[in-house]
């Protein structure tokens, strides 16, 4: 290897490392963007005099904001180019927050998490664009699960950041505080992406395509939606349940709920980095996450017909979330092999959008089941979901759509 190659290879990776870090933050602070409100509910609640039902009109509003808007997002990244959206969508969130904490209004704060829905909606089409585009193919997969871990960092770390924040400045001081963290990483990826030739349309690939419309309902972009919408209805439900619906069935303590949901959150993360590698190995994707998503199938029939102990309710939800994690890496890159070039972010806007149709739909869906009484039925329907996710992603087809 000479010494201009090596200097390349380099630059080529100090490249993709920084691309990397700075859409993974801002995939971090999206995540954090949305546990923001839960730990405040009781201090917003008193201070407004309303019910949770009343608060909770606000995630409804940023789901189905962003339901309906994020496809047409990706349209708008291939047209234009991800950097100054991805940035913008940051700070579109962190006006509102701004914004809700500057004015004493229940309503204008609700009307801000819809403008909040708004700014969510760029988020996985200009991530996933810039990835797929920028990032070498040697580096994909670890782009990938690098980017999924820090959404569920972010997840991960805003209870407990939004609390402290809290406790010092009141929680229209905790959405100061939030606002500026999205302020700051608007300005690193500002600043640290640069526009590249790989970061704008490509017209003759696109124009490949019959039109817009065919290439989204075409077979292998169909399926991965309908991928995307079952898995996330499965661990939307368990995650949000979880606890209650363990204390429904078989009076489980929530203290050891609770550290088995933890345990399995965390080892969900740990599961993503290692499926990057994974992936990196493997071309066997759809062999991939059909094994994890087994997994959860089987933790949650477990759970459905056996009353565990705490220790092996902890052991069964951090094998099955390790498990999980690994899927996701696998699941981008069965996404991006059938995308064509230049539609990265229409096709990931359309598919992903089944995270905000889960969000609506598995609250409702679960919630119904639990307040009925149908504890057992909950578990089953989480597996049931993830066994139609199994064969969705076996039934992906392996061309590329065009």
């Amino acid at each position: 290897m000479t010494v201009s190659t090596d200097l390349a290879y380099a630059a080529r990776r100090s490249g993709d490392i920084r691309l990397i870090g700075s859409v993974s933050l801002a995939h971090c602070i999206s995540h954090f963007y949305m546990l923001v409100l839960p730990p405040l509910f009781i201090a917003i609640q008193n201070e407004y005099g309303v019910s949770y039902t009343e608060l909770g009109l606000a995630f409804t509003l940023f789901n189905g904001v962003s339901a309906l808007l994020q496809t047409q997002a990706g349209f708008l990244v291939d047209r234009s180019g991800a950097r100054l959206i991805l940035a913008g969508g940051l700070l579109i969130e962190a006006a509102a927050f701004v914004i809700a904490a500057s004015f004493h209004s229940y309503w204008l704060l609700i009307g801000m998490f819809a403008l909040m829905g708004v700014g969510n909606t760029v988020f996985h089409p200009a991530d996933y664009s810039l990835l797929s585009h920028r990032v070498s193919p040697a580096r994909m997969s670890h782009a990938y699960s690098m980017h999924g871990f820090a959404g569920m960092l972010g997840s991960a770390a805003a209870p407990a950041a939004v609390l402290v924040m809290s406790a010092s400045f009141g929680w229209r001081g905790a959405f100061f505080g939030t606002a500026i963290l999205g302020t700051i990483a608007a300005m690193i990826v500002l600043f640290t992406i640069d526009d590249a030739p790989q970061d704008t349309p490509v017209p003759h690939e696109v124009k490949r395509a019959r039109s817009d419309r065919a290439l989204l309902m075409s077979p292998p972009i169909l399926v991965n939606f309908i991928f995307f919408l079952l898995i996330a209805l499965a661990s939307f439900g368990l995650q949000s349940f979880f606890v209650v619906g363990l204390r429904a069935l078989h009076g489980t303590d929530a203290a050891a709920s609770n550290a088995a949901l933890s345990g399995n959150l965390l080892m969900s993360a740990i599961g993503v980095l290692i499926g990057g590698w994974l992936a990196s190995r493997i071309t066997q994707h759809r062999l991939l996450a059909s094994i994890g998503l087994s997994a959860s199938a089987i933790a949650a029939l477990v759970m459905a017909n056996f009353d565990l102990s705490a220790g092996l309710l902890f052991a069964l939800m951090s094998a099955a979330g390790v498990l999980y994690g690994m899927v996701m890496p696998s699941r981008d890159m069965i996404v991006r092999e059938v995308t064509p070039p230049g539609a990265f972010g229409r096709v990931f806007g359309f598919v992903t959008n089944g995270f905000n149709i889960a969000g609506i739909v598995a609250p409702l869906l679960f919630g119904a089941l639990l307040d009925h009484g149908l504890a057992r039925e909950f578990f089953y329907m989480t597996a049931a979901f993830t066994v139609a996710a199994i064969v969705a992603v076996a039934c992906v087809p392996r061309q590329r759509a065009y």
